[in-house]
């Protein structure tokens, strides 16, 4: 049987999060004897959906219909599960992001498949599925008692395939009226500049330790080396040190890149419920007894205003060479 993944996008671009569902999808589709599709809906990019046959993309749908333009979690589920009701697929895949999290509870119910949220690896030979409960501090093996799952996979979950191969193009047509789209998007307001926290694959983060919103330019000067995002704890962004958008934790944005940096953050639970997910963590403190320490896979006692110029001025001379 198939796998369906979710192409999430925006202007007409496949989000970086997806690009592991459909990794994840293509291991799934292969133990099932199956094919991946991907459904997008709306404006795309013919080039870029082509691209996803790296991932393990084998048919990318596009639904051609501007009336998706602006995202309306009823009538997407609605289009998605016309799909998979008219192209029968063993699972659906998602990635645990903003929209996967909205749209994969409506479409297990509209299928009546059973919702896996925040799956961690693939389901073992009986059909059981690690996923992460109490902000990722501890594990739930959970069993599917009907034949299919709506999967909605987190990040370093499957790791990322790479394959020389393009993904077919086909279209696809819900048919949905007027009436199901019952959202309307009366103004939009983007993040200029930088990598948005949610597709890094490096963050760079600082707490109340930079002492000031003027010392964050060192910060960014090693999130620019790395190519990273930049990030903060919460008390950083209640004090307006930083914007709120910029905000990591159980409160804020919960992101789990392969590298994250914490510099000048004690690691408070609440804080590290949003990143221990996270492939790698670096941690750079003065209090040895800091409890983000921890959690590191790597380590650093010292003043940051002694440790990040040293440090990013090694990482710029290890490019040069």
């Amino acid at each position: 049987m198939n796998v369906l993944v979710y192409l999430d996008s925006a202007d007409g671009r496949v989000k970086k999060p997806v690009y592991e569902a459909i990794s994840y999808a293509k291991k799934l589709a292969q133990s099932a004897g199956g094919q991946v599709h991907g459904l997008i809906l709306g404006s795309s990019e013919e080039a870029n959906l082509k691209s996803l046959g790296k991932y393990g993309l084998d048919v990318a749908h596009h639904v051609d219909d501007t009336r998706f333009s602006s995202f309306d979690s009823r009538a997407y589920s609605m289009a998605i599960g016309r799909f998979v009701e008219e192209n029968p697929c063993a699972h659906v895949v998602f990635a645990f992001n903003h929209r996967g999290k909205a749209l994969a509870p409506r479409v297990a119910a509209r299928l009546d498949l059973t919702y896996v949220p925040g799956a961690m690896a693939l389901p073992a030979e009986d059909g059981t599925v690690v996923r992460g409960v109490n902000s990722g501090k501890a594990f739930a093996h959970v069993k599917a008692n009907k034949s299919g799952m709506v999967l909605a996979v987190m990040s370093n979950a499957a790791g990322l395939l790479d394959e020389s191969a393009e993904a077919s193009l086909a279209s696809f047509d819900p048919g949905l009226g007027d009436d199901a789209f019952s959202v309307k998007v009366v103004k939009v307001e983007k993040m200029e500049g930088g990598i948005p926290l949610t597709e890094a694959d490096r963050v760079v983060s600082a707490g109340r330790g930079l002492k000031g919103p003027e010392n964050w330019g060192m910060i960014e000067e090693l999130a620019d080396t790395l190519n990273a995002a930049t990030a903060c704890s919460r008390p950083v962004s209640d004090v307006g040190w930083r914007p709120h958008h910029e905000h990591v934790g159980q409160t804020g944005i919960t992101v789990r890149p392969n590298l994250y940096f914490a510099i000048g953050i004690s690691g408070a639970i609440q804080h590290l419920a949003g990143v221990n997910q996270s492939r790698t963590i670096v941690v750079i403190n003065t209090d040895p007894e800091a409890p983000f320490f921890k959690a590191a896979d790597y380590g650093i006692v010292g003043d940051a205003f002694d440790v990040v110029p040293k440090l990013n001025a090694a990482l710029k001379a290890h490019s040069a060479a």
